[in-house]
């Protein structure tokens, strides 16, 4: 038996594979104060649901794959340890200068971000490698063994180093922590060549300050776990999922957390994928992950899922940019748990505040008072209130319309059904706009890719989205609702290596990149026959991140599984940059020649088979009731509950499908059905009409009743 759990900002997801390869999902509040607890709790529900005992659940698991978001929330709220940051002498200002840019450039009157580390906590170190690995100044040890005795007077509890060239020549770097390893004993340390050996100083040294700065608290919640789940029984593997999309043992993300910064949401394009290529017949796919605080857009093209190292923690240019190879990832402050309010220019806005786990939306009945999403959900008729969670909990409707009216509807004048139905709409827009944005960046038309719906929020607009969008068709995967959760169980244990060997086409090194490639080879085969041992299948990937001469941003281009090239596998490696480059930015020079900048390895092991679920032939039973429906009005709608629906047969919205962990609201004019994995498949329709003209999707004055001082604009909305 195998566990995975997503520990979100309103609900812990957990998904269980039986022996018999069958899943299940079960819900529990998150604790904010006490994760681990959440967690506790998903495995009480989950034993309840089986009729035994959490001990006996537990003892009979033999992995726990768990995706969590504990560093990332360190980092947003600075509890991170006090750590020191050591770089060449001369160069103190890497974390302060960035790499330039603003999100507001012609705010003149808004702050100069703070460094991740103040200059207070700023030391240089007396060295210097040249860019060729040349040294041209000497490590001045006696000075470092100072600094040591200067940082243990500080009380620093970790220390980043992050030196000139240290990518190239690591001597100094390696010297500088041994040096701080005998004097400043018990301190952890990160040094930048190995967490992040990438070329750009300030992405460099922004992975290796927040890696360091994680440590001491991501031991302590690692080993608080580790602890607790073997004292309520569990004596199995436990696996923490990476930003990469993969999954290391806990005790190596412990050493180096900057892989779990992204853990959570960089599952549900994996899971995506794995449903898309089953339900779906488009090879491009929209992963959208639907939370109760956030919603994360991911895409996926021709099987592969795009990286990069320009993650924020934080807002662009005013956060902190990570720097690390992470799964691209974009989110909005838009899901369940957003909370819906009338500014005092009396326009709506949906978030980006969250209601979140405690006390959570007004219907929930834990002390909430202002109006969300699921708020207004549940007054358009879209939940049953007495089904929500399979029964456990029961909704307070009469609650949820009070506050609507009275935080939106009154403010709007506007009745209840019709402020309801503009905070769907415009939640449903700023999912839209982040969508677009993604998509648009990776030249990928909507229409030509299906939309994947999860999250437990996810059920609510997805057809409606996908209907804006113009996708010819939406699913809806039976694990959708723990769609990160799911895509932790079938992910592999994988980790990547790379070295920054530069050279072109023209004058190409074979001697050199050969060598760069055997040795990256030599590492990922140790982590195989390491960590990875076991697996059911294990392989090594090749790939090299290149760019035409004078361009600032390189693309990565597979190499595939055979780590040596030839003149032959050059002239292939050169014609798939061009393509890439084509298919990118819809232009290619294959007259240009190619600089290849960095190599990369990612050694993968395959745990386990995913296996599918099958869907149970239902007895077409079904139910109705009246929902409403923006732009349309109050209409009778059929609802299915997922167990009931038949399998292969293309039903008519509108309609409502409900599990225990979601609900999927169908459009009038969409059509639907039930695949034999218990999938839910969709054709939107008709593609909609743009709702708002204007470019800021999160403003809304909804209805000729507005106020009349407030006026629609181009940023308005009139449903």
């Amino acid at each position: 038996m195998r566990f995975a759990v997503d520990t979100g900002g309103t609900f812990t997801d957990l998904v269980i594979e039986d022996d018999d390869g069958r899943l299940s999902i079960h819900k529990s509040s998150t604790v904010p104060s006490d994760p681990v607890r959440g967690i506790l709790d998903a495995f009480e529900v989950a034993a309840a649901d089986r009729g035994c005992t959490r001990r006996e659940l537990l003892g009979q698991g033999g992995m726990l794959v768990h995706g969590t978001t504990r560093g990332l929330n360190a980092v947003l709220t600075r509890n991170v340890a006090k750590t020191a940051f050591l770089t060449t002498d001369g160069h103190p200002d890497i974390l302060l200068l960035r790499e330039g840019g603003r999100r507001d450039i012609f705010n003149q009157r808004q702050p100069y971000p703070q460094p991740y580390i103040p200059r207070s906590l700023t030391f240089e170190v007396p060295e210097r490698i040249g860019s060729q690995g040349e040294v041209v100044r000497e490590l001045d040890a006696a000075a470092v063994i100072e600094l040591a005795a200067r940082l243990r007077e500080a009380e620093v509890e970790a220390v980043a180093v992050c030196l000139l060239w240290s990518i190239v020549n690591p001597a100094h770097e390696l010297r500088v922590g041994e040096l701080l390893e005998e004097f400043l004993p018990g301190v952890p340390v990160t040094l930048s060549h190995k967490v992040n050996p990438c070329v750009r100083e300030y992405r460099r040294a922004s992975a290796t300050a927040m890696d360091a700065s994680l440590k001491p608290l991501m031991t302590r919640y690692i080993d608080g776990l580790q602890g607790r789940l073997a004292e309520a029984g569990f004596s199995g593997r436990l696996l923490i999922v990476t930003s990469s999309g993969g999954a290391l043992d806990a005790e190596d993300v412990a050493e180096a957390p900057i892989h779990s910064l992204n853990s959570g949401p960089s599952m549900a394009p994996v899971a995506g994928r794995h449903y898309a290529g089953i339900d779906a017949a488009s090879k491009m796919a929209i992963v959208a992950d639907t939370g109760g605080t956030s919603y994360d857009v991911s895409v996926v093209r021709h099987g592969l899922i795009p990286w990069t190292r320009e993650s924020w923690i934080g807002p662009p240019f005013q956060g902190h940019m990570t720097g690390f190879p992470s799964i691209d990832v974009r989110s909005v402050g838009a899901g369940g748990g957003s909370i819906a309010w009338v500014d005092a220019g009396g326009l709506l806005r949906v978030g980006p505040d969250s209601a979140g786990a405690d006390p959570g939306p007004v219907c929930y009945g834990r002390g909430g008072t202002r109006p969300t999403m699921t708020d207004a959900c549940l007054v358009l008729g879209y939940l049953d209130p007495k089904y929500f969670l399979g029964g456990r909990s029961e909704l307070d409707l009469d609650a949820a319309r009070a506050a609507v009216q009275a935080e939106v509807g009154d403010p709007l004048d506007l009745d209840v059904m019709e402020a309801a139905a503009a905070i769907y709409q415009l939640a449903t827009e700023r999912m839209v706009g982040a969508i677009e944005e993604i998509t648009g960046q990776k030249g990928i038309d909507p229409a030509q890719a299906v939309l994947v719906g999860g999250g437990g929020a996810a059920g609510f607009n997805t057809v409606a989205i996908g209907r804006r969008l113009g996708c010819p068709e939406v699913i809806v995967p039976v694990m959708g609702p723990a769609l990160s959760a799911a895509g932790a169980l079938i992910s592999e244990l994988s980790r990547g290596f790379e070295i920054t060997c530069r050279t072109s086409d023209e004058s190409f090194d074979f001697e050199r990149v050969n060598a760069v490639l055997a040795e990256l080879a030599e590492r990922a085969q140790s982590f195989i026959d390491g960590p990875g041992e076991g697996a059911v299948e294990s392989t090594i990937e090749f790939s090299v991140e290149a760019r035409y001469p004078h361009q600032v941003w390189e693309l990565e281009v597979q190499l595939g599984t055979d780590g040596a090239l030839d003149a032959d596998r050059l002239t292939r490696l050169s014609a798939d940059f061009h393509e890439a480059h084509r298919d990118a930015f819809a232009v290619a020079d294959p007259d240009s020649p190619i600089e290849f900048e960095s190599w990369h390895a990612r050694a993968r092991c395959r745990i386990t088979e995913p296996r599918l679920p099958e869907a149970d032939f239902g007895d077409a039973s079904r139910q109705e009731r009246e929902i409403y429906l923006p732009g349309v009005g109050p209409v009778r709608a059929d609802v299915w509950r997922l167990g009931s629906m038949p399998v292969d047969k293309e039903l008519r919205g509108p309609a409502i499908v409900e599990t225990a962990t979601t609900t999927i609201v169908v459009n009038d004019g969409a059509s639907f059905s039930r695949r034999s994995s218990g999938t839910v498949h969709i054709v939107p329709g008709a593609r909609a009409n743009q709702i708002v003209p204007g470019a800021r999707a999160n403003q809304i004055v909804p209805g000729a009743r507005a106020n009349a001082a407030h006026p629609p604009t181009a940023d308005s909305i009139t449903p």
